[in-house]
């Protein structure tokens, strides 16, 4: 949450998924006058449903669920892309990727979170990638939190696809991969779209063998905005490891501050009209100026990484590409 006095922005935290709903209403409470974050889709359609009571400011900073800014919510911003955006950049690149590399890639397995962000990311898999010349083999869910993927990985071996495809979070992504890589189950690709681990420095400097080649399209910074190494260095300092989150939330507390001092005061329905109509810094996101349009930011982009040689290095789009991709990775 975020509040502005004379000069200063104060922050407090409401992050348990159990309590979204109660917290958001002792925020209310407390007098805030903006609520940023949720992370989690499931936790933000909670909040920000109970924030639009008290006509509250929610800008959500990573949640991607398509639906959280279709329910007629005039509170409710996303700073960052949905699914459907996401997913949409996501297949076009995996297309350009698989037809610069002679079209290696034909076969799809889909590994996915059993809640709102991984069964409706892989309902729009499941119809988008048939379009684009893949065959999927299988598509499997599990629970989240998930203490072993060995069956999965074991039916992933039995398949043998050209591609997997993860949506999932951070552990059970980081437990799938190391899966994977015990069991010496190497496709062409894992080609994540929003892996919870998949653009993780803590995975990578944990466990470099299993995240090496590792590709994801997901909320990424721009690697040329200096800013960011900034960002990277100073979250490195504190001694917690750089992912999509931090820059997420560091840049969507940023657009906050800037709509509050556009709206002239920390008064709720000012700020949802700034919001509402004017355009903002990104902060250290790839998204130029943000503008919203039905709560959503229009001018939100992801990015696609690649784990190589022990760092996360944008491979795509051209505009903030640090190196080529890998692909497809030998046996």
């Amino acid at each position: 949450r975020a509040a502005v006095g004379e000069d200063d922005l104060e922050l407090g935290a409401a992050e348990t998924l159990e309590t979204a709903a109660q917290e958001t209403e002792r925020l209310n409470g407390e007098g805030v006058a903006a609520i940023v974050g949720g992370f989690a889709s499931g936790l933000c359609a909670t909040a920000s449903q109970a924030a639009s009571r008290y006509d509250l400011p929610y800008l959500i900073d990573v949640g991607v669920a398509d639906q959280l800014t279709k329910r007629g919510l005039k509170n409710t911003f996303r700073f960052s892309p949905s699914f459907g955006m996401v997913t949409k950049d996501a297949l076009e690149r995996l297309v350009a990727l698989n037809d610069a590399a002679g079209k290696p890639a034909r076969t799809v397995v889909i590994v996915h979170e059993d809640g709102l962000f991984g069964s409706g990311l892989a309902k729009l898999l499941q119809a988008e990638l048939p379009k684009l010349g893949f065959e999927i083999l299988e598509t499997v869910s599990h629970p989240s939190p998930a203490r072993d993927m060995a069956n999965v990985v074991l039916r992933i071996r039995s398949l043998q696809p050209d591609l997997v495809i993860p949506s999932n979070y951070y552990g059970e992504f980081v437990l799938l991969a190391r899966t994977m890589q015990q069991q010496r189950v190497r496709p062409k690709g894992i080609y994540a779209i929003l892996g919870g681990g998949a653009s993780s420095l803590r995975f990578v400097k944990e466990f470099p063998q299993a995240a090496e080649g590792v590709m994801d399209c997901n909320h990424w910074p721009d690697p040329k905005n200096p800013l960011t190494a900034e960002l990277r260095k100073r979250t490195e300092a504190a001694g917690r490891a750089f992912a999509y989150n931090v820059p997420m939330n560091y840049s969507a507390v940023r657009l906050m501050a800037e709509a509050i001092e556009k709206a002239g005061a920390p008064d709720r329905l000012k700020i949802i009209e700034a919001l509402s109509t004017q355009s903002f810094a990104s902060g250290v996101m790839p998204y130029g100026q943000s503008t919203f349009a039905s709560g959503q930011n229009t001018s939100a982009l992801p990015l696609n990484t690649q784990v190589q040689d022990g760092d996360v290095k944008v491979i795509a789009p051209p505009a903030f590409a640090q190196a080529k991709a890998n692909f497809p990775l030998k046996a």
